[in-house]
């Protein structure tokens, strides 16, 4: 490896690498963001009580059984195929020319989706049965014991599993090069393909992506600890209480 190669390849496309990190950071953050609003609407619907009988138990049956598909299908294939899958065999089953920064953040999305419909349903099955009984017991229908009770809970705990999969996104974008968009990787092997020296710039792309995540992680730990409180803090006490202690 030789640094003075570095130095200059850093030198002559530090804007090259920028765009490209900067594309690879948006197609993550908002794969990201819409993929967990997807998880967490199929993390709902999943979780809604199942009647015994009745239409509405062969409606919910029937949307389960394709929410359990989509969530097996893309969490049992790997993203390259399915940006392959979706921006070329969209292209040649329905005529449909899709945009390839649109294609990728639809891939990231409904990929990150299943992953987080996972996370989502398993935060809800976590919270105590008694608070959605005590819920129940005060007039609370399950969309409003979801919204006052249960989604609080279950948006702090599942944070750290929404930032891992943030990092994760963050590399896995990589693999959509196969469908030309113009990320991190895409942009370093097309600058490796200019000056021969594929070492070296891998290399510089390597650092960044290491940056970007461990920038990215410091965040979030960051944020999990503001939603943990302080570590001394103190229950409030009655005033009564707190007279009577003096």
């Amino acid at each position: 490896m030789s640094f003075e190669w570095i130095v200059k390849i850093i030198s002559e496309n530090w804007p090259m690498f920028l765009r490209g990190a900067g594309m690879t950071l948006f197609i993550a953050l908002l794969g990201t963001i819409l993929g967990a609003i997807i998880g967490l609407l199929i993390g709902l619907i999943r979780t809604i009580p199942v009647p015994e009988r009745g239409a509405k138990r062969a409606i919910l049956k029937a949307v389960n059984a394709i929410l359990s598909t989509y969530i097996e299908f893309f969490r049992g294939t790997p993203m390259i195929v399915q940006a392959m899958v979706i921006y070329y065999g969209s292209a040649l089953a329905f005529g449909v020319d899709m945009d390839r920064i649109l294609a990728a953040v639809f891939v990231v999305s409904i990929n990150t989706g299943a992953y987080m419909a996972e996370i989502v349903r398993g935060g809800i099955i976590s919270i105590d049965k008694g608070q959605f009984e005590a819920a129940h017991a005060i007039g609370m229908n399950h969309v409003q014991t979801m919204m006052n009770v249960v989604l609080p809970q279950v948006i702090r705990n599942i944070l750290p599993a929404t930032g891992n999969q943030f990092v994760i996104n963050i590399k896995d974008t990589s693999v959509l090069n196969v469908i030309s968009v113009t990320e991190l990787y895409f942009t370093t092997k097309s600058i490796a393909g200019n000056n021969f020296r594929y070492f070296e710039s891998f290399f510089v792309a390597c650092v960044m992506y290491f940056i970007m995540t461990l920038i990215v992680t410091k965040i979030l730990r960051y944020f999990e600890r503001k939603l943990e409180g302080p570590d001394n803090y103190a229950v409030m006490a009655n005033p009564v209480q707190a007279e009577g202690k003096k």
